[in-house]
């Protein structure tokens, strides 16, 4: 985890990202749920926590992040798949469980829009079921040339925003929130992230 941290941060340092901390990384296990905006949101919280990142599969065949999320454990889930995606909510409370804490989008995708996307529904019914913790993160980036959206290749885009050397951020971190029912845990997740980001 110490390798990966540092990994993290010398690559965000090395493609020009200045990251900010708003509020405090969570200290104890948990499930931490972010807004999507590009495929270096879930490296911005990896050089803060001893988390694993849930990504899609495809993922892992991608220059430079691929090597990086093969060190980072990620738990790669095949969308199309029913299996899959119930075989990664069993490895996300395993790792849990095991006294780490799991980064997922539950947009699913990468979102340009003011808000989000709606919230997939199965991370926070595995939260309110097992009793696991939901901390809410907020991604927002100061030029939205940075986000990842549309039918730009990584490689063109990365290509294009590096060059920049000027990619600024802010990862706020929320409170842990606890619930039996999935559908407050959703709300009141959704409602944290979206309150910051339509914050002036």
């Amino acid at each position: 985890m110490r390798v990966r941290r540092r990994w993290a941060r010398t690559l965000l340092e090395r493609v020009g990202v200045c990251a900010e901390n708003e509020g405090h990384p969570p200290a104890i296990p948990c499930l931490i749920v972010a807004n999507h905006r590009s495929y270096l949101d879930p490296i911005l919280m990896l050089r803060d926590v001893d988390a694993y990142p849930v990504a899609k599969a495809e993922l892992a065949d991608w220059p430079v992040i691929g090597k990086g999320a093969k060190m980072a454990g990620i738990l790669y889930l095949r969308r199309e798949h029913s299996g899959s995606r119930a075989n990664a909510l069993r490895l996300m409370e395993d790792k849990v469980r095991a006294g780490f804490s799991v980064i997922i989008f539950p947009e699913g995708t990468t979102s340009g829009l003011a808000g989000t996307l709606p919230f997939k529904k199965g991370v926070f019914q595995l939260a309110a079921r097992s009793g696991i913790p939901v901390v809410p993160v907020a991604l927002v980036f100061e030029d939205k040339e940075d986000f990842w959206i549309g039918k730009e290749t990584f490689l063109h885009h990365a290509g294009r925003r590096f060059r920049e050397k000027n990619i600024r951020v802010k990862v706020c971190y929320g409170p842990p929130l606890h619930s039996i029912h999935a559908e407050e845990l959703l709300a009141e997740a959704k409602n944290w992230i979206e309150t910051r980001l339509l914050q002036p």
